[in-house]
C-alpha cells in the first residue's frame, strides 16, 4: 500500500510545522490504482496519470520549499518515494508496502525501487555499506542508523531533510518521520552513511 503523494505533502507540511500528530491528519494508506496489463480501462490509466501528476507535484512543492533544495535529482526521488509510504504498518521481516516493512526491509525496499540499488535485509549490516559521514554533514537520502535494542545499529531510516528522518519504528506502529534531535533518537543516534552517488 503507497500513501496518496498529497497526504505525503500535508504531512510533510505538519512536520515542518512542528510536533502535531500525522496519524490525526490521515485517515490510512491507499492502494495506488492498477492497470490489468490485458484490458485497461480509461478510468483505470487516468488514475495512473493522476498519481503520476500527484508524485509529480510532490516533488515540486518539496524543491519550491527548499526541503531538498541543492540535493542530486536521485536524492530528491528518493525521499519522495519513501514518503509515499507514510502509514504502512510495522512487519517484523516484512519487505514489501503490501504486506508490511521493518526498519531495514523499509530502507532496502526504497533504495531498490528509487535507486535499483540492492542493500542488505539488516540494519547492522546497511552500516557497513556506503561513506561514513558525520551528523553535521547529513543530506537527505543518507541512512541514519540507531541503537535501539541495546547493541549498535539495531534501528536505521532515512534522512530526509531539516533535521529529520523516515522510518518504520516496530510493531503497532507505522512508518512516519521524526526528528533526529528528539531526546530518545538523539541518545540512541549511532551514526550515519552515504550509500548513493550524488550524480
Amino acid at each position: 500500500m503507497r500513501v496518496n503523494p498529497l497526504f505525503a505533502q500535508i504531512a510533510l507540511t505538519c512536520c515542518l510545522l512542528g510536533p502535531c500528530g500525522i496519524t490525526s491528519v490521515w485517515a490510512g494508506p491507499r492502494v495506488l490504482p492498477q492497470i490489468d496489463p490485458a484490458q485497461p480501462s480509461e478510468k483505470a490509466v487516468q488514475d495512473v496519470q493522476n498519481a503520476q501528476r500527484d508524485d509529480a507535484s510532490l516533488r515540486q512543492w518539496l524543491t519550491q520549499n527548499g526541503f531538498v533544495h541543492q540535493v542530486s535529482t536521485r536524492a530528491s526521488d528518493l525521499v519522495v518515494n519513501a514518503l509515499s509510504f507514510l502509514g504502512v504498518k510495522y512487519r517484523y521481516g516484512g519487505d514489501s508496502a503490501r504486506s508490511g516493512f521493518d526498519c531495514s526491509g523499509f530502507v532496502r525496499y526504497v533504495y531498490q525501487e528509487t535507486l535499483g540499488t540492492v542493500l542488505p535485509h539488516n540494519a547492522a549490516e546497511q552500516a557497513h555499506e556506503g561513506e561514513k559521514i558525520p551528523e553535521s554533514q547529513l543530506k537527505p537520502g543518507d541512512l541514519v542508523f540507531f541503537n535501539t535494542l541495546r547493541r549498535a545499529f539495531s534501528h536505521v531510516g532515512i534522512y530526509i531533510g531539516d533535521g529529520q528522518f523516515i522510518h518504520s519504528p516496530r510493531p503497532g506502529q507505522t512508518v512516519r518521520v521524526e526528528n533526529l534531535d528528539s531526546p530518545y533518537w538523539a541518545k540512541r543516534f549511532d551514526g550515519a552513511r552515504r550509500i548513493m552517488t550524488s550524480p
